[in-house]
């Protein structure tokens, strides 16, 4: 099979096309036949060697695919209403950046109707991020507010979709105005602009000085405390990422008076079992929407994974911050 290697830990150059014997599904998993592959921010740690690869898993870089059922487990496939020849998309633990690749049966999705399958490569990652964090451990419910932080990201163009979709309202913030009215067109009530204005000060003005029942948070560091005085009573911060570093101070008195959680997680050293549960979710609660074109996937950019340069070009894109929505490597499978 095709693949992108990371030939060693470095820059996006040290990425290129390669070789190696196609994967063989085991037992409660299937082999897809990939034609795209989602690209994310945790490619470019593993690429830089600041992202351990999972015990057992391909030390391939991707996490999430879409392609056709090629082969796998004929009784876990049946059980869950899957077959040869299906189109699905899947999270995986590795090895995503391949023209073929196996999955967990339970963490496979069949694509949903009217989607390419660009756009549903596109869907793993962060719809299994934004469901698991924001809804299950940030606990967003209906009419409740939402502050996403980097609102054009992957993570950030679900995080609005979703929570807009199913009765919250969203603030956002991003690093230019056209990023803050790509947000407002995907249905986020506020967009600000952290580089010309103080969120924590608009978010007190939005919100006429209550705050907001949940931070989605990929930056960390100093972040920390600014959000911590976002939020409003019995308010959660959920960290997802940490790019503005490890270490943060905050105003602990205010965690107590306003009886806050700070928590966080990260999905891809969790068990098959746990990111099956969310797949679960996922379909029963959000797929609907999609078919309905309540949601939509953000394409920014396509790039020909197997191209001598290809998944150069879309992690330089990707680190150059200058997206909005997703990248997506492609597969000629002619």
């Amino acid at each position: 099979m095709r693949i992108v290697d990371i030939t060693s830990p470095g820059a996006p150059e040290v990425l290129r096309p390669g070789q190696r014997p196609a994967p063989q599904p085991g037992v409660g998993e299937l082999l897809i036949r990939v034609s795209a592959s989602g690209v994310n921010r945790p490619d470019v740690l593993q690429r830089t060697g600041n992202y351990p690869v999972p015990p057992g898993a391909s030390d391939v870089p991707g996490l999430e695919v879409a392609g056709v059922i090629a082969s796998g487990d004929a009784a876990a496939m049946a059980a869950a209403g899957l077959k040869v020849g299906d189109r699905v998309c899947a999270l995986v633990a590795g090895g995503g950046y391949a023209d073929h690749c196996v999955a967990p049966v339970g963490q496979c999705l069949p694509i949903p109707k009217g989607l390419s399958d660009v756009e549903a490569a596109s869907l793993p990652e962060t719809f299994f991020t934004v469901w698991s964090n924001v809804f299950d451990r940030g606990r967003l419910q209906a009419g409740e507010t939402l502050l996403v932080q980097g609102g054009s990201s992957g993570i950030g163009v679900t995080a609005i979709q979703m929570a807009k979709a199913l009765g919250a309202k969203v603030i956002v913030t991003a690093g230019s105005d056209d990023k803050c009215a790509a947000c407002v067109a995907l249905g986020a009530d506020h967009a600000i602009n952290y580089k010309t204005h103080d969120f924590v000060a608009e978010v007190k003005r939005l919100t006429d000085g209550k705050g907001v029942d949940v931070v989605l948070d990929m930056v960390a560091g100093d972040y920390v405390a600014r959000e911590v005085e976002c939020l409003a009573e019995d308010g959660r911060l959920v960290i997802i990422a940490v790019q503005g570093g490890v270490k943060s101070n905050f105003n602990a008195g205010l965690v107590l008076r306003r009886r806050l959680t700070i928590t966080g997680s990260t999905l891809r050293p969790r068990p098959v079992a746990f990111k099956a549960a969310i797949a679960s979710s996922l379909r029963q609660q959000v797929w609907p929407l999609i078919e309905a074109g309540r949601i939509k996937p953000v394409i920014h950019s396509t790039f020909d994974a197997a191209s001598l340069d290809g998944a150069e070009r879309a992690h330089r894109l990707m680190e150059s911050n200058q997206h909005i929505g997703k990248i997506v490597l492609t597969w000629n499978l002619s």
